[in-house]
């Protein structure tokens, strides 16, 4: 491991939307500054995300100074979004956890809505410090998650991709590997290591920053989609299947929650400071 370092950071302005590479990012305690900040929601307010969308991979989410975005996507003209004020929140469900967020302005809904052909509505969460816990199964007293599924960043390794996509290549659906790293949506990808070498950390330096490993991370339908083109197929559902069940879970990288703040960077060492981690139950 004395190797390994980051290879790439990954951030999700909006939850579902294309993901954006960066050289670094400022790791605050609920995830990376400007990382699923935004989200949107349904008619009922249950979070719209790639799962029942998946032609939200075409969309861009440029953040500006701020916090505000720029949302772009094909054949619609782009629309700028300012930070809305905290003058009243909507009730929002995220996986069946029950939290508030502000609501944007009406064009952000208009905008929205239009490109997905149904009524949505974008939101915003103003104090990721207390609007959301993460999982109390799996968190300390007072750790707080954003708009991500479950868990403040999600980590991969580029040796347990390679491993996967030669699975792939043995497998039936061998046709449609190799699968690009977009697909797990990462928020770091660490390089050097040796393959399915996160299933056994527990906590690890990245940089100037520690994290704890809450969880392995559970895949779900998203991971099949091509997030260039937003088509589904098979994989590498049906490989994980195969080879990556764990505990009920078809498992690839590790969930992270942050233990001190700071920056990391492309490039920076990630050092192993505690093993004893396990392939079980992943996230939702």
């Amino acid at each position: 491991m004395e190797f390994a370092a980051v290879q790439s950071i990954h951030l999700y302005p909006v939850k579902a939307f294309q993901g954006l590479a960066a050289d670094a990012a400022v790791v605050e305690p609920w995830g990376p500054a400007g990382d699923r900040r935004w989200a949107l929601i349904d008619a009922g307010g249950k979070v719209v995300t790639q799962r029942e969308q998946p032609r939200l991979a075409l969309a861009a989410a440029e953040p500006l100074a701020g916090g505000g975005l720029r949302l772009s996507a094909a054949g619609r003209s782009a629309i700028t979004i300012e930070v809305p004020e905290p003058s009243g929140t909507v009730p929002v469900n995220i996986f069946g956890q029950k939290i508030e967020a502000v609501p944007a302005a009406a064009a952000a809904h208009a905008w929205c809505s239009a490109y997905l052909d149904r009524d949505v509505r974008l939101v915003h969460l103003d104090d990721p410090a207390t609007r959301r816990p993460v999982d109390p199964d799996y968190a300390l007293p007072g750790e707080t998650v954003s708009f991500a599924d479950g868990y403040p960043l999600l980590v991969t390794t580029s040796a347990s991709l390679d491993a996967l996509n030669s699975l792939i290549a043995e497998g039936r659906h061998a046709a449609e590997g190799p699968l690009p790293m977009n697909r797990f949506r990462p928020s770091v990808v660490v390089g050097g290591t040796e393959a399915w070498a996160e299933d056994e950390w527990a906590r690890l330096s990245v940089g100037e920053v520690v994290f704890r490993v809450a969880r392995t991370c559970g895949r779900c339908v998203v991971t099949t989609t091509d997030q260039g083109t937003a088509a589904r197929g098979r994989e590498p559902l049906y490989t994980l299947a195969r080879h990556r069940r764990f505990g009920g879970s078809l498992v690839f990288g590790q969930n992270l929650v942050p233990l001190t703040r700071g920056t990391i960077r492309v490039g920076d060492p990630v050092r192993v400071l505690e093993r004893g981690g396990s392939t079980s139950a992943g996230d939702r």
